[in-house]
């Protein structure tokens, strides 16, 4: 729901960048203290000082005197700019019309959705009970494994016959394997079923420690001959370590909730 200009352009150019945005502004905002006036269009020290911040990329409160007076300089530009007859016959334009009624609703989109979010944040128990569900589904063990990849079902099953013959696996993956790990015997290292294709994860779990497919496995990557080395028990990550993400994806589903009950009220 942001949006981002294509390019960043200089002075009185850049600064009239941003005067979508700020006109939207001003007709939102109250008028209490005024920073300046263009042409009878009030710049109000909100609108300064949103503006400023967008530019400065830091609180308004911190930004030295001759910042300040640049800054609102280029606001003043485009006022100027805004406040120019032609400026009204353009915001007669069907595709002008459009671009800032996008703009106007995706600024209020995310104000909505920002105070919805604030006002609805992840509680302990919902962050345990999502966590809990995460690692109930978490496979239950990971494994280490070695395979030699080739292109044909044929390479791949004289293979299987040079290994039934005792020939040393890792030795065979670097003389035959073409895939990336074949200089270092094939080893993949640890890994859970869902790191890998499906094939080659439904393969694995099949096997013993120790042994090796029988049948050659294919993939999108070509036949793989595949040895289990070893198995584990999976460790889940401590809620503690995995505790900010969780609660930033329960609010979001919350999000969701709330946007698909509102998508049922929408009225045409």
């Amino acid at each position: 729901m942001t949006l981002k200009s294509a390019s960043r352009p200089s002075g009185a150019y850049r600064a009239a960048a941003f005067a979508g945005a700020i006109v939207l502004a001003i007709s939102t905002q109250s008028w209490a203290q005024t920073a300046a006036t263009v042409n009878g269009a009030k710049i109000s020290n909100d609108v300064l000082n949103m503006y400023l911040e967008s530019r400065i990329q830091k609180p308004a409160a911190q930004a030295s005197a001759d910042e300040r007076e640049r800054i609102l300089t280029e606001l003043k530009d485009i006022y100027l700019l805004t406040t120019q007859p032609r400026a009204k016959e353009l915001a007669k334009d069907g595709q002008i019309k459009a671009q800032v009624e996008l703009q106007s609703r995706g600024i209020l989109a995310q104000a909505v959705a920002s105070d919805f979010l604030a006002t609805n944040t992840a509680t302990d128990e919902e962050i345990k009970a999502a966590y809990a569900k995460q690692v109930a589904l978490s496979p239950p063990l990971e494994y280490k494994a070695r395979h030699i990849l080739v292109e044909t079902q044929g390479e791949a099953k004289s293979l299987i016959a040079e290994l039934d013959g005792g020939t040393d696996f890792a030795e065979l993956a670097k003389e035959k394997s073409t895939g990336p790990s074949g200089p270092n015997g094939g080893d993949l290292g640890w890994f859970s079923p869902n790191q890998m294709v499906p094939p080659f994860s439904q393969a694995v779990t099949k096997l013993e420690n120790g042994a090796f497919t029988k049948e050659p496995v294919q993939t999108q990557f070509g036949w793989h001959v595949i040895l289990r080395e070893d198995s584990r028990e999976t460790a889940p990550p401590t809620l503690e370590s995995v505790s900010d993400m969780i609660k930033q994806r329960v609010e979001q589903e919350k999000l969701q909730k709330y946007l698909e009950d509102l998508r049922a009220t929408i009225s045409k």
